[in-house]
């Protein structure tokens, strides 16, 4: 419960700066509502106008482009949305666009407050003919005014607050977009001195890029051939005639793109057929000049007879080569034999005179062995057949060298033809191989040829037939009677959201950056178990810095608090210690109320019948005497103060001094309260509270006194608090709200905790009545009560 409790107190405390600031958001809604109605009511409407159009695909038959396709020329046409949609919003289409519509010489009529377009619908209140060529209009920024007079007259200006110069109707002007010629329309002529107009000339290209930026363009998936464009505009009939022109200029482009590509179609097949028909020509007089170089007729015939010839001249080859192998090695064996041996016969050699002679010899040589068998060399018949033997020699060996000879070349002879043939036989592929080539080549450009020719013809049919690239589905028209922009509900709410939203963001802001101290609750949540007597309001110049006796005001309530809590304090530790009856005032700077919480709670002790003495301690920048002396205090107590009296400097130098010397009781508003005063400012003020003579003024008056109030010097400024601080049985430490910052608390906290500062207790001064903690949020319901300002 007591976690439930202590969250909604933080989330009261953080509402709390907004609700005490409900002024600012009620101010600033209605000012931002305000500001949104004067928007919405003098703001330019916008209109938002569509169309549709359905992309159309080209037509397959389309020869002026599938010859392109077909030939790879361009690598193949998509007809992509993306791509349409650029070429849709085209520069130079919106370029072609605000020529045709002049959008780049507008004409305004200005209002006291509100300016209004004029376009061709309802017609304009005159007309504007500029004499300068096109070019040089349409590449021009110009501005200047018009306010008609009468029907015969009106005035012109380049400036809008003048000088006017008053011209008649039909009268060439000179003017920054060139000679111009103003001419009424008396129809729309307006009432005198009641309408000024504004004319303005831009280039050409800058208005295409303003409603290329403009439009909005877009396609459904990427399946669809459907393209929405949009454009918002203050005027509703020239947003239509505008889309309504792109979409005829897209239209008109793509005809004129594909009368383009067939024109460079014909061109480009008449050329063509007359290079292929040369080059036809060219492949049919190669083959002639390639057959009757090489005497070829029919490649596979020839090759066949040649195969024939061959074979059998190889066999002859291969038979003769075996002859004159066999021929010589009888020759060598003839010639290698020395004696009558026996030779080889029938060897095959086809000569049949070697064979015979061959036969004879054996004979002869078989004769010849049975002799000398039974005979010697030298026997006649032995000799005889020796002389018969050579001879056959010589004629063997004589036939062996003719034939081997004549073997020999008719081998050369038979190796040569077949090397022809054999030649013939192997080049008869390459000659079919580029005869080949060349009835390829004939029957490629023959097709090509033929090809071209019958596209020649589609052509002629095709291209007075090009068609639209787009379909209109819908014609430009309005989305809505209403404009979109602006919005009234959406702009208040706008406005009303915008308008809570500064102040909430100027308190969150100075909330986030806030590092001070700004009622009780703020200073208990950094002091923690230090006690917080009391907060005192914040008094303003015009009301007394002293209470008066029977006072009911909300300081003087603050202070009969901060008397009952340190009352409570002092009897408390009065019981187990001391009297506790000296009370020192301190805070952590000059100008933090110190001095005004002393004097005021000397004076609410005062009130009760109490002796009270009130010494001031703070010797370096003294300040009682500034409550104790004009309106504050009476005649009476001025009396009573002697001149001259000494203060607590002097008693601190001069030890002949008593309490009694330094005392003066002053009368203030009917209460008597003794002070001592801080005196003259000594040059050495820490020495001085350091001589023991503090603590024999205090034990000389701790009995004569129920209270002793001592106002002393800022803690955090000078040592001199601390040097006498040991003496006090309460310390009440000042803060300033608004001015003590929360990092400054820790300074005497960290001394409470060293044991430095006994009795700490905390006093919040100078809280605005807005922030005052609990009495402020009841209102010290039993203080003095005032009227209301509307009861009054």
């Amino acid at each position: 419960m007591s976690n439930l409790l202590s969250s909604n107190m933080d989330y009261r405390e953080m509402i709390k700066p907004y609700v005490r600031r409900w002024k600012w958001f009620v101010v600033a809604g209605l000012f931002a509502m305000i500001l949104g109605y004067i928007y919405t009511r003098y703001a330019v409407p916008l209109y938002s106008v569509q169309a549709k159009i359905q992309i159309l695909e080209d037509e397959k038959g389309s020869s002026q482009l599938n010859v392109f396709q077909d030939l790879d020329v361009f690598g193949g046409v998509g007809n992509r949305i993306e791509d349409e949609i650029e070429v849709l919003v085209a520069r130079s289409t919106l370029i072609d666009v605000v020529q045709e519509l002049g959008l780049n010489k507008t004409i305004t009529a200005l209002g006291n407050i509100k300016k209004t377009g004029i376009y061709k619908n309802p017609n304009p209140p005159f007309n504007i003919n500029y004499l300068a060529p096109d070019s040089i209009v349409n590449n021009s920024q110009a501005h200047f005014f018009v306010n008609l007079v009468n029907e015969t007259t009106f005035e012109y200006s380049e400036n809008d607050d003048g000088p006017f110069m008053s011209f008649s109707y039909g009268k060439t002007i000179a003017s920054p977009a060139g000679d111009i010629i103003v001419t009424p329309n008396t129809k729309n002529i307006p009432k005198l001195g009641t309408n000024k107009y504004a004319v303005s000339v831009s280039s050409v290209a800058s208005v295409a890029e303003q409603y290329q930026k403009s439009l909005i363009v877009s396609y459904t998936d990427a399946q669809s051939k459907i393209i929405t464009i949009v454009l918002n505009d203050p005027i509703i009939q020239r947003a239509e005639d505008v889309i309504n022109s792109l979409i005829s200029n897209y239209n008109q482009n793509a005809i004129e793109d594909k009368k383009a590509i067939a024109d460079r179609t014909s061109s480009f097949i008449d050329d063509r057929i007359a290079k292929i028909s040369v080059e036809l020509s060219s492949a049919d007089q190669s083959a002639v000049e390639f057959k009757s170089g090489r005497g070829i007729t029919d490649v596979a015939t020839q090759n066949s007879l040649n195969l024939s010839i061959g074979a059998e001249n190889q066999e002859q080859l291969q038979n003769a080569s075996i002859q004159l192998e066999i021929a010589s090695s009888m020759k060598e064996i003839i010639e290698n034999e020395e004696g009558y041996e026996v030779l080889p016969s029938n060897v095959g050699l086809e000569d049949a005179s070697i064979a015979n002679t061959t036969a004879k010899y054996n004979e002869l040589a078989l004769q010849r062995k049975r002799l000398l068998e039974s005979s010697n060399e030298k026997n006649p018949i032995i000799v005889n057949l020796d002389q018969q033997l050579e001879g056959l020699k010589r004629s063997m060996r004589s036939s062996l060298n003719g034939m081997t000879n004549n073997l020999g070349l008719q081998v050369n002879s038979l190796s040569n033809r077949l090397s022809k043939i054999n030649s013939r036989i192997y080049s008869a592929p390459k000659n079919e191989s580029a005869l080949r080539d060349i009835a390829r080549q004939q029957q490629t450009t023959e097709s090509l040829y033929l090809y071209l020719l019958q596209k020649r013809e589609e052509a002629q049919i095709t291209f007075a037939s090009s068609s639209a690239k787009s379909k209109i589905v819908d014609s430009a028209f309005p989305v809505s009677t209403f404009p979109i922009s602006p919005k009234k509900k959406i702009v208040m709410l706008a406005a009303l959201f915008l308008g809570l939203l500064v102040p909430f963001t100027v308190i969150y802001v100075h909330e986030l950056l806030d590092n001070k101290i700004h009622n009780k609750v703020d200073l208990e949540k950094l002091t923690g178990n230090i006690p917080v007597l009391a907060e005192l309001p914040k008094i303003s110049k015009k009301e007394n810095s002293l209470v008066k006796l029977g006072e009911r005001t909300v300081l003087a309530e603050s202070l009969r608090i901060l008397r009952t809590n340190l009352d409570y304090i002092i009897k408390s530790h009065a019981e187990k210690e001391t009297k506790g009856n000296i009370i020192y005032i301190t805070s952590s700077v000059s100008g933090e109320g110190k001095t005004l919480v002393s004097s005021n709670l000397a004076m609410i002790f005062a009130n009760t019948d109490k002796k009270v003495l009130l010494i001031g301690a703070d010797i370096r920048n003294p300040k009682i005497y500034q409550f104790y002396s004009g309106k504050n205090v009476d005649e009476l107590g001025k009396a009573k103060r002697e001149k001259g009296k000494n203060g607590l400097t002097e008693y601190l130098v001069d030890k002949t001094l008593t309490s009694s010397d330094i005392v003066s009781s002053m009368l203030a508003h009917e209460q008597t309260v003794d002070v001592i005063y801080s005196g003259k400012i000594p040059p050495n003020p820490a020495e001085l509270l350091m001589n023991g003579r503090m603590k024999e003024l205090l034990d000389e008056v701790v009995d004569q006194y129920d209270y002793i109030v001592v106002d002393t010097a800022p803690l955090m400024v000078v040592t001199d608090t601390l040097l006498i601080s040991e003496f006090a049985d309460q310390i009440l430490y000042v803060t300033r709200a608004g001015v003590t910052e929360l990092k400054v608390l820790d300074y005497p906290i960290k001394l409470q905790k060293e044991g430095k500062l006994k009795g700490l207790s905390f006093i919040v001064n100078g809280v605005k009545e807005s922030n005052l903690g609990y009495g402020g949020k009841y209102g010290y319901g039993y203080g003095k009560s005032t009227k209301k300002w509307w009861k009054i």
